[in-house]
């Protein structure tokens, strides 16, 4: 008995630990992948989807770079709720990222495990001995595909002696029923949150010849329906569109099973067919050489074939899933809340800071509300009008902290110099957002309410004056705010041109106030005072509106200067 429980226990740490080092292995590979490919991918998504068929290529193409079909389902779900892709284009993404997913399962499924070592020392070497950034991110990515070799070779070798086990072999055998197959790998990945991880596994179980092809083709079947709970938990909390991109994930994999359940058998049939065979060899040994490579085939089979049967039906599943995920009547909030900070990214900050340039864009888009309102209200707004102003500030004020918030967080990672100089100007953005907001919230609020005060009418004639300059400062934050949220230089060097016609037109305003501080007329000083601050923080928020300008134009040197072409 003391033997046999020395034996479970060593193939418990080999499997356990074999799976940690496997896992460990995958989020160091992905995330070094992440940070080199990540912003070239996020490019790339948001270019090559003018139709479905190159969304299944662009979502298929990152995937297999990234190695995560999370992140690209995360990413598109950030361009279809900043209104820079529709759902129906997305679909064709999140499709093209189930074909990519395989390309970890061709990979696992030759025998290359006897280089885990080799690649685990030249990646360590990398990453601890070169001084240079980049280097060091391709060092943790071969360290990492080291480990998730070694962690395979370490569960193969703790589940050679289950060949002869009766126990282990009864379980293998009711996995031949599909249904309990797909039933156990969609548990284990959901367990695992891990599809890759679940593909791993059968390779290496059927790499010791421990499981035949059926039962290794409904294992991976249930695969892709476990790895959907991944997708619906990470959509918690996030807005609408993503649980609809989560549904489309769900709807479209687990209808693929349910399709190809019907058709296994015809399945295993093909996959023999188009896999190399080892006809030299019988029994285990024939299984261990041939079950490998026939599962990643199958892998890649019905999940290209599901993709080819769905994407004629891209509309379909939208509005199916904007059918089971309607927008919420009544759900405007008065106070603003933040739509693009995905925590998930952090880890990632070449992500996680293009979130926060989009969410920079947001808050400008609240910035401009208020000013399209607040300079004329000052002439001939109400005491409700104007305290509407102070509401819409708080707005400001919390898209505001949430930012800094969100970039405090990037910051504690490990940024490279031009992810670094990317934080710091737009935590300077940020802050002359919030300046814009405060003067309106402050002074034009002010002004207006001491109008009221003091009973001024201001004519027609002087609002028309003012109406030039008010058109050219909002004018300027409008171009700020599509200067950071497209990443547009030429709009941000527009601004910084506009600095003499500004001075232009207040100059002028100034001079005609001047010219009336004469005339005989009800409350004038009261009325040029007024008038007066309005010019100047007109001016300042123009002031503000340059600053952003001049913040883009900065981040985006610190871009270049990595290597990325504007």
């Amino acid at each position: 008995m003391q033997t046999e429980s020395i034996q479970y226990g060593t193939i418990a740490m080999g499997l356990l630990g074999g799976l940690a080092l496997f896992l460990y292995g995958m989020d160091n590979l992905t995330s070094a992948l992440k940070s080199v490919a990540g912003p070239r991918m996020r490019d790339l998504l948001s270019r090559l989807t003018r139709n479905r068929f190159e969304g299944v290529f662009t979502g298929a193409f990152t995937t297999a770079v990234i190695q995560s079909s999370s992140v690209t389902t995360v990413l598109v779900v950030g361009f279809v709720a900043a209104g820079l892709m529709r759902l129906e284009q997305s679909i064709g993404i999140i499709m093209g990222a189930q074909i990519g997913t395989t390309i970890t399962a061709q990979i696992i499924a030759f025998k290359v495990t006897k280089f885990a070592l080799a690649a685990v020392a030249v990646g360590f070497a990398l990453h601890f001995v070169s001084g240079r950034e980049v280097v060091r991110k391709y060092g943790i990515m071969l360290l990492g595909l080291g480990l998730v070799f070694y962690g395979m070779n370490l569960m193969g070798e703790a589940t050679r002696p289950l060949r002869d086990f009766p126990p282990f072999i009864d379980l293998m055998t009711r996995l031949e029923n599909p249904l309990m197959g797909i039933l156990f790998g969609a548990a284990f990945t959901a367990l695992v949150q891990s599809s890759s991880a679940t593909t791993g596994a059968i390779i290496v179980l059927a790499s010791q010849g421990l499981i035949g092809l059926q039962a290794g083709i409904a294992l991976a079947l249930g695969a892709n329906i476990g790895t959907t709970v991944t997708v619906l938990l990470a959509s918690i909390g996030k807005p609408r569109v993503a649980l609809r991109a989560a549904l489309v994930h769900v709807v479209f994999n687990v209808l693929g099973v349910i399709i190809w359940f019907a058709f296994i058998d015809q399945l295993v049939e093909v996959s023999r067919f188009i896999s190399p065979a080892a006809p030299e060899l019988s029994g285990n040994a024939r299984l261990a050489a041939e079950v490998p490579r026939q599962i990643a085939n199958a892998h890649t089979i019905f999940n290209t074939a599901n993709t080819a049967l769905f994407i004629g039906f891209t509309g379909v599943l939208a509005r199916i899933v904007t059918f089971l995920v309607p927008e919420k009547e009544g759900t405007q909030q008065r106070i603003a809340e933040p739509k693009y900070l995905d925590e998930e990214l952090i880890e990632t900050p070449a992500l996680a800071l293009d979130r926060a340039r989009m969410e920079l864009g947001h808050l400008g888009e609240w910035v401009l509300r208020m000013l399209g309102k607040a300079p004329r209200l000052v002439f001939s707004g109400s005491a409700e009008e104007l305290s509407h102003i102070r509401t819409m500030d708080s707005s400001v004020d919390r898209l505001q902290e949430s930012i800094l918030a969100y970039l405090g967080k990037v910051s504690q990672r490990t940024l490279d110099t031009a992810e670094t100089r990317q934080l710091h100007e737009f935590m300077a953005i940020a802050g002359c957002y919030e300046n814009i907001g405060d003067m309106m919230e402050i002074h034009l609020v002010h002004a207006g309410h001491g109008r009221l005060r003091a009973g001024v009418k201001v004519s027609p004639e002087t609002r028309q004056i003012f109406d030039p300059l008010i058109d050219k400062v909002f004018w300027s934050v409008e171009k700020a705010t599509r200067a950071v949220a497209s990443r547009d230089l030429s709009a941000a060097r527009e601004i910084v041109e506009a600095k003499e016609e500004i001075n232009l037109l207040a100059g002028a305003i100034e001079e005609h106030l001047a010219g009336r501080l004469v005339a005989a007329a009800p409350h004038r000083l009261e009325t040029y005072r007024i008038e007066s601050e309005l010019v100047e923080n007109l001016k300042r928020i123009f002031y503000f509106a340059k600053q952003i300008a001049k913040r883009v134009l900065a981040a985006d040197v610190g871009v270049e200067g990595e290597g990325r072409t504007a």
